[in-house]
């Protein structure tokens, strides 16, 4: 049985990069053919669909009954997304970010995430926080697009110019359906097999859904982000990973609020460590952006650090481990206290490239 979830998982991944590949190829073509920029398809049509299987999973969870697994798997999802797969993404390649994605969009994913913990305190996500979700997320996706069709100035860039050398609409079309169908299939295919080993070693719904599933949903995340990095779409590769986000609070978080009876139960732990956490993972990208509007390979590794951090610590106190006091002394102590400097020094080092270029363009005579 443990030789079939092996097989299971890497057949998973390889429907997932393959499913990555053919949806960042038709949407970038749809993206030229509709003068929209990279970075809002990315916050908007490819969000929504590398969140598919979160919202699958997630749904499917909450249909029976395991609504710590679904808390679990979109919070686990977030968290992995911007330290994880930005990490990773940042790694392959230096990602710039474009000025809407500092002045809006993540201001609206910290806002979201805030929102989230206010909602969660009283233990559960009720029928009405779905809707509010349900409603900014609309709100936000046509703000998204109205401004990048009215001010594509605003959005960092002109809308791009149709190639007709590219993929025609109906290709570009279902080469994004048959990537969806791909990422769904990879990721619930590597979920079962990833879920099938972490049960078997007793560990809760929640931690699951924090790890395995989280990891395994946010796979076609990493997949689409690399592959647009290393294909040179890095605007799409950073809107992916901030607009999934949001979607997951939005879409993935309120739909299924909406359709369970009593709403989503919430478990003390996550909203003691887990929701505080994703908040703070939010908060960390945001000095990172408002600086150099870019996410360097030193940041990608810091972000890795602490996802590293993190699910040593979820596994360590999942299973009791007598490893525990002795991690979390040292975590305290000393390298989070290493990482937070680290980060400061990042984002001073970027403000003073900045201040320099600017000084060096006032130097510069006028013709």
């Amino acid at each position: 049985m443990e030789l079939l979830d092996v097989g299971r998982i890497v057949l998973g991944v390889i429907l997932l990069v393959g499913g990555g590949e053919l949806l960042v190829r038709g949407a970038s073509s749809l993206a030229v053919r509709a003068g929209m920029s990279s970075l809002v398809v990315g916050l908007t049509v490819v969000a929504a669909a590398t969140s598919a299987p979160e919202l699958a999973v997630t749904t499917g969870a909450v249909l029976d009954g395991e609504t710590a697994l679904a808390i679990g798997n979109v919070v686990g999802s977030n968290i992995a997304n911007v330290l994880l797969i930005l990490g990773i993404s940042a790694l392959a390649a230096p990602l710039v970010v474009r000025r809407v994605l500092v002045r809006m969009d993540v201001p609206v994913l910290v806002g979201l995430s805030l929102l989230t913990l206010v909602l969660a305190l009283d233990g559960e996500i009720g029928r009405g926080d779905g809707v509010v979700l349900l409603v900014l997320l609309v709100a936000h996706a046509a703000v998204a697009i109205v401004v990048s069709r009215r001010d594509p100035i605003v959005a960092g860039e002109q809308p791009a110019a149709e190639d007709s050398s590219g993929p025609g609409v109906l290709v570009s079309v279902a080469l994004v359906v048959i990537g969806v169908g791909l990422l769904v299939l990879g990721a619930r295919v590597l979920v079962a097999g990833a879920v099938s080993i972490a049960t078997g070693l007793g560990v809760s719904g929640l931690v699951v859904g924090l790890t395995v599933v989280a990891v395994g949903t946010s796979l076609p995340e990493l997949a689409t982000s690399v592959i647009a990095t290393i294909r040179g779409e890095r605007d799409l590769a950073v809107g992916n990973i901030v607009g999934s986000c949001i979607f997951n609070l939005g879409m993935v978080l309120g739909l299924p609020a909406l359709l369970a009876p009593g709403g989503l139960a919430v478990p003390a732990a996550a909203v003691a460590l887990d929701l505080p956490l994703m908040i703070a993972t939010a908060v960390a990208l945001a000095p990172v952006v408002f600086t150099g509007y870019r996410v360097g390979r030193r940041e990608g590794g810091l972000f890795l650090l602490l996802y590293a951090a993190y699910v040593g610590y979820v596994v360590l106190d999942a299973t009791s481990h007598d490893a525990l006091e002795g991690f979390t002394t040292i975590m305290v102590i000393f390298v989070l206290p290493l990482v937070v400097l680290a980060l400061v020094g990042a984002v001073a080092y970027d403000l003073g490239r900045r201040k320099e270029r600017r000084l060096a363009a006032r130097a510069q005579p006028s013709d």
